[in-house]
């Protein structure tokens, strides 16, 4: 397997995004801010515009004609969940948006975070982003080896979906999306870089259109 791809199912946020569709229907605009760590800043590609959040303004450009797309990288290398819920406020007053990319939970995995503290981390944050009036997806981990070797990495993934479900957040499935790759025969090398734990050009490029597959369904959903 070659392509970047994954079964309908998989690309399903479970939400309507209601903040960003009126967004677009009454100001023509939708602002989004990508809050996470280094796959969110793009570590390792060849060029910028490769990581996730620049495919993603590319994605939406083209698939929604006539409407402003500015997405804001606040992607900062090394941060866990606490850092991010941290900074939210700050970061949400300073870039007003209706949709928040937050892309978290790998390392709080390999960190071996305490469960009940990510829940607890999670859910604030979730809380506090909800109540500042914008529309969530959270991005859960990335199927890697570094994540693989994890022995509660099912247990991170079920966290983070419960609290999706909760606060009526939208969840971008990377880790099933990234292991339907692995498991129709595409190579870790295909994805992910020699480190076992960053993505690639192609992972990080693949994860962005098919982040914008999910967020135009979820738009165009009736």
């Amino acid at each position: 397997m070659t392509l970047c791809r994954a079964e309908p199912e998989l690309l399903t946020l479970g939400t309507n995004l209601p903040v960003a569709r009126k967004a677009i229907a009454e100001r023509k605009r939708l602002r989004i801010i990508a809050l996470g760590s280094s796959t969110t800043a793009g570590y390792g590609v060849s060029n910028p515009a490769f990581a996730y959040p620049m495919q993603l303004r590319i994605g939406l450009e083209k698939a929604l004609p006539g409407i402003d797309i500015e997405v804001i990288n606040r992607g900062i290398g090394g941060q866990d969940v606490e850092e991010m819920a941290a900074r939210m406020q700050v970061e949400m007053q300073e870039n007003p948006a209706s949709l928040v990319i937050w892309q978290t939970g790998t390392n709080a995995t390999i960190r071996h975070m305490p469960l009940d503290k990510f829940d607890s981390t999670l859910r604030g944050g979730l809380r506090l982003g909800k109540s500042l009036g914008a529309d969530f997806v959270l991005m859960n981990l990335q199927y890697v080896p570094a994540v693989v070797a994890a022995p509660d990495k099912e247990a991170y993934e079920k966290i983070m979906a419960d609290a999706a479900r909760d606060y009526s957040a939208g969840l971008f499935r990377r880790y099933d999306i990234m292991r339907s790759w692995y498991d129709d025969g595409m190579p870790y090398a295909q994805f992910v870089q020699l480190d076992g734990l960053h993505l690639n050009d192609f992972g990080q490029k693949c994860i962005g259109r098919l982040l914008t597959r999910s967020i135009v369904d979820a738009l165009n959903a009736r």
